[in-house]
């Protein structure tokens, strides 16, 4: 049975947030209001400013987006997807980046799990050579046009049960297992793998892997440290 190497995404590969991404060209090209930048430029200058919270900005942006998706054609999603992602597909991590190549090398299988929509990993991630993409799929109608629904929210909300579906659905081992993860969300598969990474982690996740004896790496600027 082939090993598994599972990655949480934004933060971790990529050095901002696809999501963000996604909803900044959204208003920028007139498919999202641009009254609803307003929404969230408090929370981004607090976060830039560090005086917020980085979950503050980033539930902004979510709900911007949950706010705006209805309606809005697939079609134009996706263009705007691809184009964001061949324009910023380089902006990654160097660590993992370089983690990611020598791991197909070892054969690994490549599962991303992500809270973003698949609808963009799936360009960022093809280009990485992951061999499958699990993100937040948005139901679209009879028109070809999002309804503003998740697709079965509750279990793509659940990494763990997300991972544990792919392991056996694509008949993969845990043995030998590494996952790689930047937030307290990932904590769920993290726990299921053999060596667990906690790479820039935000504060919840760095408490909870000193707990737990867990691997963790920060990278800044050209270098790149072994915390634990």
């Amino acid at each position: 049975m082939q090993k598994v190497a599972i990655f949480d995404i934004d933060g971790t590969i990529f050095r901002s947030s696809l999501l963000i991404q996604i909803v900044d060209r959204l208003i920028e090209e007139g498919i999202f209001s641009k009254q609803k930048a307003q929404d969230f430029a408090r929370q981004r200058l607090a976060w830039l400013d560090r005086k917020g919270e980085y979950d503050a900005y980033i539930h902004a942006i979510i709900k911007v987006f949950m706010q705006n998706i209805k309606g809005v054609a697939y079609a134009d999603f996706s263009r705007v997807a691809e184009e964001v992602v061949a324009e910023q597909k380089d902006r990654v991590y160097r660590y993992t980046r370089d983690l990611i190549k020598d791991l197909k090398k070892k054969d690994y299988f490549l599962l991303a799990v992500s809270h973003s929509p698949k609808g963009v990993l799936d360009h960022f991630c093809k280009r990485l050579g992951f061999d499958k993409v699990y993100g937040l799929m948005y139901e679209t109608g009879p028109t070809e046009r999002f309804t503003g629904k998740i697709t079965e929210e509750t279990f793509m909300l659940n990494k763990a049960a997300v991972v544990q579906h792919a392991v056996a659905k694509e008949k993969l081992s845990l043995k030998g297992s590494i996952g790689v993860g930047d937030t307290e969300s990932d904590i769920p598969f993290l726990e299921l793998v053999d060596e667990p990474m906690c790479f820039n982690p935000n504060a919840k996740l760095y408490a909870h892997a000193k707990r737990s004896g867990w691997k963790v790496i920060v990278e800044r600027k050209d270098v790149v440290y072994i915390i634990q």
